[in-house]
């Protein structure tokens, strides 16, 4: 895309292609920026379901990147719209302040009279919060913990419960493996399959999404699958991420039948070694439904921060439950059934997941 937009005096803005533009990368490397803008992040999610990103890179008098915004066209049953990004957790505008942040909306036209409705998930202190241009619709908690100390450190600072379940899951015979191939990839997948199938009687992510993360994360070590063992068998792991200093927990999962053992906190300890190991300075835990206390909880005996992560919109308002979404909802309690076999589960997930966002 090379198209130019028109901005105030001393700037310009233009639309890139946020997969492979130099300037999207910097600003995706900055402190607004997050493993969920990076144009890995964008490759992998945009090949798995097909969609076409764009962005607007703004650039200050002396032609630097200064902000910007990415998105993605949507037109489904549910109708178009604009979601920045689909799949993400949040996608923080990498812009450093209110007035950047307007003029690089002011160019992408996503909030203009008439446009497709506009859907942007970020922190609570960012630029575009305030604007009167959105409303906010929605609120989740985000949780961090600071590298910033020794492993022992920063064990003594976590809740009690969580050194007991570390050192329940060590007594249990609970081992930690921290692996980069894709074999340990397509392990965690399985895991992870039956979990929101047993759990949420949710699909899960297709495995060409995973495996797509891996190819555009592993080749520069930057992939991480902890597998936890008992007696040599994969009962529990996560899939961890970097992108610019921090370690990003992106998706876990555990077999009920092995809970007691402890080993997701044996995962999540292992998480912390890795970051320190890595010279990290944060380990990102992700977002988390208000309605989800126990997860809440769970992250809050490991985070040494809790901050909110707004959904922010514009235009039209979001249509609510439609026939297709109520279909689709139907679709899924039907093919997460205990009686529906766990590869007819995963199949489900490549065919339909694209439409859940």
């Amino acid at each position: 895309m090379s198209r130019t937009v028109p901005g105030p005096p001393a700037t310009r803005a233009a639309e890139v292609d946020p997969r492979t533009d130099p300037a999207w990368e910097l600003l995706a490397r900055t402190g607004r920026g997050s493993l969920f803008t990076s144009p890995r992040w964008i490759r992998a999610v945009c090949g798995t379901y097909g969609f076409t990103p764009h962005a607007v890179v703004v650039r200050d008098a002396a032609d630097e990147p200064a902000g910007g915004l990415a998105w993605v066209p949507l037109d489904d049953p549910r109708g178009e719209r604009l979601s920045s990004l689909p799949f993400s957790d949040h996608a923080d505008p990498p812009c450093p302040d209110a007035g950047t942040w307007a003029r690089v909306l002011d160019a992408s036209g996503a909030a203009a009279a008439g446009t497709a409705p506009f859907v942007l998930r970020c922190f609570s202190d960012s630029p575009a919060v305030g604007d009167p241009r959105l409303r906010t619709t929605g609120r989740v908690a985000w949780h961090g913990t600071r590298l910033d100390a020794s492993p022992g450190e920063l064990a003594a600072r976590l809740d009690p419960s969580a050194r007991r379940a570390v050192a329940k899951a060590e007594r249990s015979g609970v081992v930690v493996d921290l692996r980069g191939d894709l074999d340990a990839v397509r392990t965690f997948h399985g895991l992870h399959v039956r979990l929101r199938k047993d759990k949420y009687r949710m699909l899960a992510p297709p495995l060409e999404f995973f495996e797509r993360i891996w190819a555009e994360f592993a080749p520069p070590g930057h992939l991480t699958t902890a597998l936890a063992l008992l007696d040599g068998e994969p009962v529990a792991g996560a899939l961890f991420l970097q992108w610019n200093g921090t370690l990003y927990y992106k998706f876990g999962a555990s077999r009920r039948e092995h809970l007691a053992a402890r080993p997701n906190d044996a995962v999540f300890w292992a998480g912390i070694r890795h970051g320190l190991d890595r010279g990290l300075v944060l380990l990102d835990w992700g977002i988390s439904d208000l309605d989800q206390p126990g997860l809440v909880a769970f992250k809050r005996k490991w985070a040494s921060h809790e901050r909110s992560v707004l959904t922010l919109r514009a235009g039209a308002p979001d249509p609510g439950d439609t026939a297709f979404g109520t279909a689709l909802a139907e679709l899924t309690r039907l093919l997460t059934d205990a009686s529906v076999p766990d590869p007819v589960t995963e199949r489900a997930g490549a065919l339909l997941y694209r439409w859940f966002c």
